[in-house]
């Protein structure tokens, strides 16, 4: 997520700067090549954290202004963020947690038609089946990974879910860099999901998606689009201070089965 610390670090520049600052300042501050500068700024103006006041002149935008406010609360920016990744991706979206040794949903975007993932079985003893257990445990380390299998055996939920903790580890540690997790009818059968790794702070984290039904094509797709807003979702979560208390729904809420 390099992209959203580059981002950040624009926007701490910027925040400064109460007048507005130029581009030419800001690039001064961030030390920042010209094509990484301009992808911070557009990232920054489409999530409102930045707003254009002139030619190459910025101020911070309305979503910095309301989470800084005495009122304010970073969390109501997190919350259009992830209705729009939800919208952007066309499915139901999460934001997860590693916490306490254990899984752990802190938000979620669903809506009639990208529908959360029901939780059959408790997602914290699900992590070796689905995309955000597999996206958290990716972030721990080898020690971190047996102790919580240890706690939580590979049990087969579907005829799809890795038992083995071997594969398991293949799987995690071999898949080609920057490429988001999955959850391929792992958790539960007719339900896909994938899972990029992310970090706002000292506890592992990952934003997830979930499809519910298994279309390769479609999913390949949503996971791409996963993967390019990410960052959006990283920079939220630092705009909202840290991840939110865990929000779980009374009937389900989505760890996706590959979530």
């Amino acid at each position: 997520m390099e992209s959203a610390h580059q981002a950040l670090r624009v926007l701490e520049v910027i925040n400064r700067y109460s007048g507005g600052v130029n581009l030419t300042q800001i690039a001064r501050e961030t030390a920042l090549p010209q094509l990484v500068l301009a992808r911070a700024m557009e990232q920054l103006i489409r999530a409102n954290l930045a707003t254009p006041t002139g030619p190459d002149a910025y101020v911070a935008g309305s979503a910095l202004l309301l989470a800084e406010s005495a009122n304010g609360d970073g969390r109501g920016h997190l919350h259009e963020t992830l209705a729009w990744v939800r919208d952007a991706v066309g499915a139901a979206v999460y934001v997860a947690r590693y916490t306490d040794g254990e899984v752990s949903i802190t938000q979620y975007a669903d809506g009639p038609a990208a529908p959360v993932v029901e939780e059959w079985v408790d997602f914290r003893v699900a992590a070796h089946a689905s995309a955000v257990g597999k996206a958290l445990l990716t972030q721990l380390d080898h020690d971190d990974r047996k102790d919580h299998l240890a706690r939580h055996r590979l049990t087969r939920f579907t005829p799809h879910t890795l038992t083995s903790q071997q594969d398991l580890f293949h799987q995690l540690d071999d898949r080609p860099p920057n490429t988001p997790l999955l959850d391929l009818q792992e958790y539960a059968v007719g339900t896909v999901c994938a899972a990029v790794p992310i970090t706002a702070g000292p506890k592992a984290e990952c934003v997830a998606l979930s499809i519910p039904v298994p279309d390769p094509s479609r999913l390949k797709q949503a996971a791409r689009l996963l993967q390019s807003e990410a960052a959006a979702v990283l920079l939220a979560l630092i705009v909202a201070g840290s991840t939110p208390p865990t929000a779980r729904r009374p009937e389900c809420i989505i760890l996706s089965p590959t979530a």
